[in-house]
């Protein structure tokens, strides 16, 4: 089993798509990073990995509040944006803590600012841009994100 995949998204459409895919291999305790440029695409892949989940209204980027949660039957959605985060300890005063648990799936762009404070990635997805669209690489850091991987890849060698 491989641990990782690497797909190239032509145009939003095709993110979404694959966010929606993804949406189907996430479970309850799963912390996903998203890497990329400014405009890269991570809010767009959320926003298809949250459709996927059935959710039908506005995805905005957490840009000022940090984080945007979405209640689910199954479990709860967290995403947060730490682009404009200062200091770690920030993440400290807002509670960050309280959203980790087995119920929820987080969702970080911009992990690299979070510091230590942040659990590890279960699914490291990097996204960058290419002359017509996005290049999208998904690397598993745990047994869930290989699972999660391997099932997505799957529905994907369906789809193409």
């Amino acid at each position: 089993m491989t641990d990782s995949l690497r797909y190239t998204l032509p145009d939003e459409s095709a993110t979404l798509q694959f966010g929606q895919q993804l949406a189907l291999h996430l479970r309850g305790g799963c912390v996903v990073y998203l890497h990329g440029e400014l405009g890269a695409g991570k809010t767009t892949l959320v926003r298809g990995i949250l459709q996927g989940m059935g959710h039908q209204g506005r995805v905005k980027s957490p840009t000022y509040t940090l984080v945007e949660t979405y209640q689910f039957k199954e479990h709860l959605v967290c995403h947060f944006d730490l682009y404009r985060l200062a200091d770690p300890e920030e993440l400290e005063y807002m509670g960050i803590r309280d959203y980790f648990s087995n119920n929820a799936i987080l969702l970080v762009e911009w992990p690299e600012r979070g510091g230590d404070l942040l659990p590890a990635a279960d699914v490291d997805i990097n996204l960058a841009y290419l002359d017509h669209g996005r290049s999208v690489t998904c690397d598993a850091g745990s047994q869930r994100g290989r699972d999660c991987i391997q099932q997505t890849k799957l529905d994907q060698a369906k789809i193409q």
